[in-house]
């Protein structure tokens, strides 16, 4: 959990769980990772249970509340430690014993989830939740019934592409879900051209399947090179089709040069800026 995130895209980061699986070359440094083991948490892998974050609760009805008072939306990260569209897995608490909430059943994520879903998204009019996943095929899967035709209007559905192969797949993934939709190219590893036309017979191209692109290099520990001509050609490609863009960073250490210092934000359907 985290206020007042650093995280330069969102106000404040909510995680339900720690732990998650890598997919693809965007997971190789992954930085949860590496945090979890610096903190002797094993909770990485198709075999490990997920670790439930206790306070999760308090924490986004305190981001409800402060929201309010200031008459704003505030966008919520989901989640920076785990993805929130992964397969439902064991779940244990900080101890390490299996968690439930009844006494009938142990809980897995995937109730943790629609916990989230059905009480807490509901309940945040001034919240923004944007759920980031690396899995896009599964959103439908597991949002609710209701919100395939009805998509709450507090919530942007997002995926993280990281070179034209995976933008290639997971957009048009993403594009199956109905309701405002976002990228997070973090890190981009190498060269996307997103006005490349999807294969659908149409002449539609991927910028038309998202409402909001982040783009940035990587950071930390082996970062892997990055190329600011990458995300120039995002930038020119999202003005071309009136798309909000934002560019988070080099690497964190390199100046952002300052025709690459764009840090639009889009508007809810509500008129209002997230």
């Amino acid at each position: 959990m985290a206020e007042n995130s650093k995280i330069e895209w969102t106000h404040h980061t909510a995680n339900l769980w720690w732990g998650c699986t890598k997919v693809h070359a965007g997971c190789d440094n992954c930085y949860a990772l590496a945090l979890a083991k610096r903190y002797g948490k094993d909770v990485w892998g198709n075999d490990k249970p997920r670790r439930l974050i206790q306070n999760v609760w308090k924490e986004i009805e305190k981001y409800q509340k402060q929201a309010a008072a200031e008459g704003e939306i505030h966008r919520v990260f989901v989640g920076s430690m785990m993805d929130i569209f992964e397969k439902p897995m064991p779940l244990v608490d900080h101890k390490g014993i299996p968690y439930s909430e009844t006494e009938s059943e142990f809980w897995n994520t995937g109730q943790l989830r629609d916990k989230f879903f059905n009480e807490v998204v509901p309940n945040s009019p001034n919240l923004m939740f944007l759920l980031l996943s690396k899995r896009p095929s599964n959103i439908n899967k597991y949002i609710p019934e209701s919100w395939k035709k009805n998509p709450p209007k507090n919530v942007m559905f997002g995926t993280s592409p990281v070179n034209q192969e995976t933008a290639d797949k997971l957009i048009v993934q993403l594009a199956k879900v109905n309701g405002l939709r976002f990228l997070s190219v973090e890190p981009q590893l190498d060269r996307i051209d997103m006005i490349a036309k999807i294969n659908d017979g149409t002449d539609k191209v991927l910028l038309d399947l998202v409402d909001w692109v982040i783009s940035g290099g990587e950071s930390g520990h082996g970062k892997r090179p990055f190329d600011c001509d990458w995300a120039r050609l995002i930038r020119d490609d999202c003005k071309t089709k009136g798309v909000p863009f934002f560019f988070k960073q080099i690497d964190k250490i390199k100046v952002i040069p300052d025709d690459l210092m764009i840090r639009e934000f889009p508007i809810s359907k509500q008129k209002q800026i997230i």
